[in-house]
C-alpha cells in the first residue's frame, strides 16, 4: 500500500447483502470504491456478530484493491494472526478493546499487516499520544459502534481536527466510521480525514443486478469530501 491523503471511500460490506459478497464486492469496486471495509462484531465488546476470519479468507480473492478489517472484538490478540492469515492489508483495533494497546499495535504490524487504531466517540483524543509510531491509520468512530444505519454525531469533527495537528507529516491515515454521507463527508474531509468509511451510503438504491447507483453514490460522496478538502 502506498500512502497518500486523496480522499479514498471504503464501502462497508455490513450493508451488502450477506448472500451474494463476492459479487457484491466486485459490484461496488467496478463503481469506484479504493478499499472495502470489513466490520467485525462479536456480541461483546458491541451489541451484534457479524463476520469472523473465515468470511473475510473466503471474499479476499473478491477483492483487488485493500481489505480494511476493523476488529470491534475483545479481547483482540488472540485473533490478529488468523486476521493477517486472511489477507487483511489492515487491521484496526479498538483502543477500548484491552489494557495493552501498544501490545496489540505490535502484533498486528508483527503479523505482516497495517496497524489501525480506533477511537470510540467517548474515548480522548489523547489516547493516541504514545502510539503515534505504532500506526499507520486511526479510525474516529462518528456513532457509536455496533450497528449501521446511525446519526453521525457532530462533536467527533472537533476530535478530527485535534488528532490532524497531532499527525503532524506522519504518514497516517485519519478513518471516519459512521454515518458518513454527501452531506457530513466534506465536515470530516475538511477537519483532515482521508479514508471514509460508508454502509448505506453506498450501497442504498442498488444490488448487483442494477450496480450504477453504488457508483452515483461513491462520486457524490467523493466530490464532496474532496471539495471541502481542497
Amino acid at each position: 500500500m502506498s500512502f497518500d491523503r486523496s480522499i479514498k471511500i471504503a464501502p462497508s460490506i455490513l450493508a451488502s447483502d450477506f448472500a451474494n459478497f463476492g459479487a457484491e464486492i466486485e459490484a461496488v469496486e467496478a463503481q469506484g470504491a479504493d478499499w472495502i471495509h470489513v466490520d467485525v462484531m462479536d456480541g461483546h465488546f458491541v451489541p451484534n456478530i457479524t463476520f469472523g476470519p473465515e468470511t473475510c479468507k473466503a471474499i479476499r480473492p473478491h477483492i483487488k484493491g485493500v481489505m480494511d478489517v476493523h476488529l470491534m472484538i475483545a479481547p483482540v490478540d488472540p485473533y490478529i494472526e488468523a486476521f493477517a492469515a486472511s489477507g487483511a492489508d489492515i487491521i484496526t483495533a479498538h483502543a477500548e478493546a484491552g489494557p495493552h494497546i501498544h501490545r496489540t499495535l505490535q502484533a498486528i504490524r508483527g503479523a505482516g499487516a497495517k496497524a489501525g487504531l480506533a477511537l470510540n466517540p467517548g474515548t480522548p483524543v489523547e489516547a493516541v499520544d504514545y502510539l503515534l509510531d505504532m500506526v499507520d491509520l486511526i479510525c474516529v468512530m462518528t456513532v457509536n459502534p455496533g450497528f449501521g444505519g446511525q446519526k453521525f454525531i457532530q462533536s467527533q469533527i472537533a476530535k478530527v481536527e485535534a488528532l490532524r495537528a497531532k499527525i503532524g507529516d506522519r504518514p497516517i491515515h485519519i478513518e471516519i466510521d459512521g454515518g458518513v454521507t454527501p452531506v457530513t463527508a466534506p465536515l470530516v474531509a475538511a477537519a483532515g480525514a482521508d479514508v471514509l468509511v460508508a454502509g448505506s451510503a453506498v450501497f442504498g438504491g442498488g444490488s448487483v443486478a442494477d450496480p450504477a447507483p453504488y457508483g452515483d453514490n461513491i462520486r457524490a460522496i467523493r466530490e464532496a469530501a474532496t471539495a471541502a478538502q481542497s
